[in-house]
């Protein structure tokens, strides 16, 4: 089954990530206390998801040992497809996501890892950024399920 892994939000840009264990989510706005958090915010910038397969396979293709939050999203996932999501209505414990496009990697995220590869490595596998539809809770653990 599909579920919340682990769970990552940082106050101000190009910082490091802290790792939680649940966030507070709100409508159209984003993660409260998220760097992205923004009352009129573009769907683009609300909420980041990345698969923790993604981050296994690189880690054990090339021998490291980087750590899931390390990867600047804001939740890892377990068990889903993400790529499958764009377009679709979602729910991820009590919170409603739409998938509006995937994440592509950026050469921030290559520098901040210290791996030139990276963007080429992620150019399919860079998780999924999402539409927040009703404010609630994330927590990990929680289950994923897809509406539509």
């Amino acid at each position: 089954m599909s579920e919340v892994y682990k769970i990552g939000i940082t106050i101000k840009n190009n910082q490091p990530i802290n790792e939680v264990n649940s966030i507070n989510v709100l409508a159209n706005q984003g993660i409260v206390g998220d760097r992205h958090f923004n009352e009129f915010n573009d769907p683009y910038n609300q909420i980041s998801l990345i698969e923790s397969e993604n981050i296994d396979y690189y880690n054990i293709k090339f021998g490291l040992n980087i750590p899931y939050i390390d990867f600047r999203r804001n939740v890892i996932t377990k068990g889903i497809k993400l790529n499958n999501l764009v377009g679709k209505k979602f729910q991820v414990g009590k919170v409603k996501l739409e998938g509006i496009d995937l994440c592509r990697p950026c050469k921030h995220l290559s520098e901040v890892l210290n791996q030139e590869n990276i963007i080429k490595e992620f150019l399919r596998r860079g998780g999924l950024r999402c539409q927040i539809l009703n404010s609630s809770k994330i927590e990990v653990g929680d289950k994923i399920k897809v509406l539509d």
